[in-house]
């Protein structure tokens, strides 16, 4: 008997499948790549994750932006002050505007991120200026939330506009620096479906508005797929979710052997990809550290504690630790698969110089004659708890034996968002005032709360744009900070 032919079963199969993944994300690169040529002048910035799959690295700006479209679904609208991407704001001034690149898959046209959230984000901008800048001319300032009328309805955007001025303030009253605008910021659209593009004919000193070009890379087709006579169906927003098909594959590979991966065959493209893949892995392995993308990075110092504390990822640190630069201590925080009962037992922070086969036990006393801490973590539901109970109370006053002595303390972690951020949050908020002063834990325990806590984030996100720490990580940086060491959980 014949076997039964699922057609949803075939149409999941084609949307999943590399081949046409990569020869879909190309297309929609040409089309990118044609609005940078029209748009010379302005910063290509991608919008991160999905962003970085259209954008030509040798094209875009090294500037890292992160628009989630949750804060713009539907009832759900938020301007977030952990990812307030306000590094940007003196990138627009700079450049007097800017272009952002996102996708989105089948239903849509724009994705939210592009839709709603950065029209939030220029709205919210434009109002904090007020706040701000007394002096700002109120009446010539255009505060209004722009957003498309063909992906967002009347309703929509008066319901966004009613919760704009709540969202200024928590802004203007934050600690986050606003570089002084000198005219309000202004969202517009571009899809492949649009016919011809804005033309900002005056000089950029004439404008009355700063362009914010939102473009959505990816071509509307029914039902997301669209056979295409070269051989692949299109399949619309290809860069989204690459977990789910791009079978380890990340855009910076992608954009290292593009041509390569382009030309290679659909049956021998999953093989090469799982070559280029091991060979990326291999480069970046070893001993002491989990492979990842080695971006070459120099850690990013937290400007408020003058730059006595960094953020960096494990790999940019790795070739630093053999010959660290004078006075510079580490902490290293990477979370690892343990197999068997050892997934159970509590493990000892370790230096560089101490071998993998160190004996299980408790942990150790924190103030270390090593200029590096280094903690590997289980992952899953384990890394919190151990985080809370055995990171933050023995990295801490490792971090400030090393402040106390003249060193700077660089914070790393397998992304540079999370664990490090949580590290150093706990340790600018207990070690250095209200003024980002260092004092030590030899001074009186400053006033912590959860507002001043908050502030010292902001610090750190001011400086370092990528961290984002996640929900779980501060609950327990406040726990430590705010709780009795007998009632933490």
């Amino acid at each position: 008997m014949a076997e039964h032919f699922n057609p949803f079963s075939e149409i999941r199969k084609e949307s999943l499948d590399i081949y046409n993944r990569l020869h879909s994300i190309d297309e929609d690169v040409s089309f990118v790549n044609g609005v940078h040529e029209a748009y010379r002048g302005l910063p290509l910035v991608p919008n991160l994750r999905c962003g970085a799959w259209y954008t030509d690295p040798s094209r875009a700006t090294d500037v890292p932006a992160y628009f989630k479209s949750t804060d713009g679904h539907f009832g759900n609208w938020g301007f977030n002050l952990r990812r307030s991407n306000l590094h940007l704001i003196s990138v627009v001034i700079e450049n007097s505007g800017i272009v952002f690149v996102d996708s989105t898959r089948s239903g849509k046209r724009i994705p939210d991120a592009l839709s709603k959230t950065i029209p939030i984000w220029c709205s919210v901008i434009n109002r904090s200026m007020l706040k701000r800048y007394p002096e700002v001319d109120q009446k010539e300032w255009d505060t209004s939330l722009y957003t498309p009328p063909t992906s967002v309805s009347s309703q929509e955007n008066d319901q966004i506009s009613r919760r704009l001025d709540e969202w200024a303030d928590a802004l203007a009253s934050s600690s986050f620096d606003l570089p002084k605008l000198p005219c309000p910021l202004r969202p517009f659209w571009i899809t492949p479906a649009t016919s011809s593009f804005p033309k900002f004919d005056k000089g950029a000193d004439q404008r009355k508005y700063l362009p914010v070009i939102c473009v959505s890379a990816s071509k509307q087709v029914h039902d997301g797929a669209e056979r295409r006579t070269s051989g692949f169906s299109y399949i619309q927003g290809s860069g989204d979710d690459h977990e789910l098909w791009g079978m380890g594959l990340t855009p910076q590979i992608f954009w290292s052997h593009k041509d390569r991966l382009l030309s290679t065959p659909r049956a021998d493209l999953p093989d090469i990809v799982s070559t280029l893949i091991s060979s990326s892995t291999s480069k970046s392995s070893s001993s002491l550290i989990s492979p990842a993308s080695h971006s070459g990075k120099v850690p990013e110092g937290v400007l408020k504690v003058s730059n006595r504390i960094l953020l960096s990822t494990l790999t940019d640190v790795e070739p630093t630790l053999s010959t660290p630069p004078p006075l510079t201590a580490y902490v290293l925080v990477d979370e690892v698969d343990l197999p068997g009962p050892s997934a159970d037992s509590t493990i000892p922070p370790t230096s560089p110089s101490e071998t993998q086969e160190s004996p299980v036990g408790p942990t150790p006393e924190p103030l270390s004659s090593s200029s590096t801490l280094k903690f590997e973590i289980p992952g899953g539901k384990k890394s919190q708890t151990f985080f809370l109970h055995h990171v933050l109370p023995t990295a801490l006053p490792f971090i400030d034996s090393k402040l106390s002595s003249g060193h700077n303390v660089v914070v790393a972690c397998p992304s540079a968002k999370d664990l490090s951020v949580g590290v150093a949050l706990g340790a600018i908020a207990r070690y250095f005032d209200h003024n980002g002063v260092y004092v030590g834990s030899k001074a009186a325990m400053p006033d912590l709360s959860k507002q001043t806590i908050r502030t010292r984030l902001e610090w750190i996100i001011a400086s370092c744009p990528r961290a984002n720490p996640s929900r779980t990580t501060l609950k327990r940086v406040n726990e430590f900070l705010l709780t009795a060491e007998h009632l933490r959980r």
